[in-house]
Formats: C-alpha cells, structure tokens, sequence
C-alpha cells in the first residue's frame, strides 16, 4: 500500500473541524494534519478534558479519516524569536500574556512541552513545527557578524530546546520541525548545526518540506538522503522559482505572495519546480513510511480545486518501493 495522503489544516483554520472534514474526505484525502490553532486541536483542552480528544477522533472518524501527526508552528516561532507585536497574532492569549518577550518565550516553551504530553493523550507520535530564531536577523553578514555572534543562537536554541525535547522523550513523540527562514534551521548546513547543538537528540528531526529549500538553491533531496534517521513527517508543498521579472530577489523584495515581480512563490502541488519523483524515490530508499502531507498554498488559485487536485497527485505520483529486484526474474533456477 502506498503511503496515505493527509492536509494539514494550517491554511483551512477558518473553518471548523466540523466542516473541514468532509470536505476533506471529498477532495480525496485519507487523512488530517491537525493545526493546533482555529478549532482544529486545543492543546489545553487535550489536556484537560478526555472526552474533548476522543470528540476529535468521532469528527475524523466519522468520515473516514486518519491522524498521524498534530502541529504547533505558531506556538514554536516564540520560543527563540526576538518576540514584537507580531507574535500577538498568532500565539494564544494565555501565551502572550502581558507581551513582555522573555515571558512569551518562556510560556510558549511550556505550551510545546504541553503539545507533547497532548499529542501522546491523542494518540499521535510527531508534533511538527518551528523553532524561532533569535539570530534569523543576522543572516546578511552585515554589520560583519563572526561565528561566535551565531554561535550564541544556537546556544540559546539549546538552551531553551533541549528541556522540551526531554518532554518528549518522556512521552515518547517526536519533534519535526520544517526547516525554513526564520527557524534555527533553514538550509542543511543549519540543519546539521541545529542537530550538534542539541547535542544529537534523538526526539529533534524534521518535518520536510521542498518548498522552503527549493528556491533557496539548496539539494532538497539530497537534504532526504544525508538526515534519513530524521525524516519524521513530510509535508508535500510546491514552488516556483527563477521565472518572475527580476524586479525581487530571493529575499522577497518586501513584496506580498502572489505578487508578480517575485523571485519565487508558492504553487498547488505539481505546479511548480519541485521534482517530486525524486522526492518518492529517496523517501522509498531511506524506508520512509509516513504520511505525504498536502501544505497547499498557492494565492493565486481556489484552494478546493487545488487541494482536490494536490491530493490526486500526490496519490498517482506515490508507489510502494519494490521488495524484489527487476532483473531476478533473469537468474537462472536450479
């Protein structure tokens, strides 16, 4: 059997569990990334209330949907983030608290050690995310910036990392986090320095993603190959690079997506410059068996059609790896 396909709710927030489910189900999913912000997941509410986690499975069952993962992006760009007004948008109100920063990070760290502890109660072994960055603003090398200046955010990524990570190791979960500007981790190269910094631990992996490596030049099956012990989740998300008018550059121009003077932007899935087969190819070599999670992102389309058709796609373009070779059929029989 193919591996399943499931949406991540992160970009269908507006509307409820309720609805999104069979709308899911319609578009040709198996199953459903839960968001922990909308109505999707509460993590509190996980915590605190058994029959709320088992009124999430009757939602997902009830129309033939699986869950294999839950994720908490919002909640993690705190946690390392020089923390501004901005975060008040996207963390919960008890995590913003009075909005003094290290107070934000501090209880954002608490409600992902939480997301652990709710996605064992759920019955899920991956919470995917991010971390923040406390030297995301340092990536231009100007003012000159030496390796000691980037050396401290990644010791303060430990720092606060590392007691979460302990979290779930006790409720045996792992951490995905989707490598991405603005995270500790954004390329390989900060992906291996992410994974010294915390010293190898086991709990730490990736929720890969091409789209956010893709457009940056960087070997985005390659990066499949060399972290194949932490593959822990894969989102399936397109992009599109290389082809727009030159007027932004990589770094997005201050432009909004959709714009047409962009370097690069997002596309339904299929639509883009990511080569998908080479990503099932090297996920079948490493022996990934997860979900191939649909992030469908694309401003410039209606996002049922484009779910719908990402989905198809995704379902065509998988295949299980062989367990025999092609060519045994030639060895001669004794």
């Amino acid at each position: 059997m193919a591996r399943p396909v499931t949406l991540f709710t992160g970009q269908w927030a507006d509307l409820p569990l309720t609805e999104l489910a069979p709308l899911a189900k319609e578009m040709g999913y198996d199953g459903l990334e839960l968001a922990c912000w909308g109505d999707h997941f509460d993590v509190q509410q996980a915590l605190d209330d058994d029959s709320y986690v088992q009124g999430r499975w009757d939602i997902l069952k009830k129309h033939d949907l699986e869950c294999f993962a839950i994720s908490n992006h919002l909640v993690g760009q705190a946690i390392c983030d020089l923390v501004d007004e901005r975060h008040k948008a996207i963390v919960p109100e008890h995590v913003w608290g009075d909005g003094d920063p290290e107070g934000v990070r501090q209880r954002a760290a608490q409600e992902m050690k939480d997301t652990a502890r709710a996605a064992k109660k759920f019955g899920v072994e991956v919470v995917n995310g991010f971390t923040g960055s406390s030297i995301w603003h340092s990536l231009y090398a100007f003012p000159p910036t030496s390796q000691e200046y980037w050396n401290k955010g990644f010791e303060d990524f430990e720092q606060r990392w590392y007691p979460i990570l302990d979290v779930f190791e006790e409720v045996d979960v792992n951490f995905g986090l989707e490598v991405h500007p603005t995270e500790i981790a954004f390329d390989t190269a900060s992906a291996e320095r992410a994974i010294e910094a915390v010293n190898g631990h086991k709990r730490f992996g990736f929720n890969y993603d091409p789209s956010h490596l893709g457009y940056q030049g960087v070997d985005y099956v390659g990066f499949i190959r060399k972290f194949a012990d932490r593959i822990y989740h894969v989102h399936m998300k397109d992009a599109w690079w290389g082809h727009g008018n030159g007027e932004a550059g990589v770094f997005g121009g201050h432009t909004t997506f959709a714009d047409p003077r962009r370097f690069w932007d997002f596309r339904s899935v299929g639509r883009g410059d990511i080569n998908f087969e080479e990503i099932i190819v090297a996920l079948n070599d490493i022996g990934y068996e997860g979900p191939l999670s649909i992030e469908w992102e694309d401003s410039r389309m209606d996002r049922v059609h484009g779910g719908a058709e990402s989905a198809a796609f995704t379902k065509k373009l998988d295949f299980k790896p062989s367990d025999l070779a092609f060519d045994a059929a030639f060895e001669k029989k004794e």
